[in-house]
């Protein structure tokens, strides 16, 4: 059975930190593409940053600089450092292994693939 089980998420303050883990079992998970993708109220799913199998990242332009994706096959696990955190920034946060669903011009959170239940992240100003 395939899990993603992720932690981490929790409230700060604008300029804070926070660490979000992932922990898959279940999956090869050195071959696997990993991402972390974040969904608001009322807004679409986006991709904040991925890490492929061959270990090149991708961090969309809103977190470039701030958040940081890394992985320690050892563990099974993915991690997203976020530094100054910002009040948009508040979200689920979920973990993939997968892509997110993507219908008529809007993109959906959990997606396709395997993915984690999501964790709350809350930035307060």
């Amino acid at each position: 059975e395939v899990q993603l089980v992720e932690s981490g998420g929790g409230s700060v303050q604008a300029g804070g930190s926070l660490r979000l883990s992932c922990t898959a079992s279940g999956f090869t998970f050195d071959d696997a593409d990993m991402g972390w993708y974040r969904q608001a109220p009322g807004n679409e799913c986006e991709p904040v940053s991925t890490i492929s199998s061959d270990g090149s990242t991708y961090y969309a332009d809103s977190v470039k600089g701030r958040f940081t994706i890394s992985q320690d096959n050892a563990k099974n696990t993915v991690y997203l450092q976020m530094n100054s955190l910002k009040p948009e920034d508040t979200a689920v946060y979920y973990c993939a292994a997968g892509r997110a669903y993507c219908s008529g011009g809007y993109c959906y959170c959990p997606g396709l693939g395997y993915w984690g239940q999501g964790t709350q992240v809350t930035v307060s100003s």
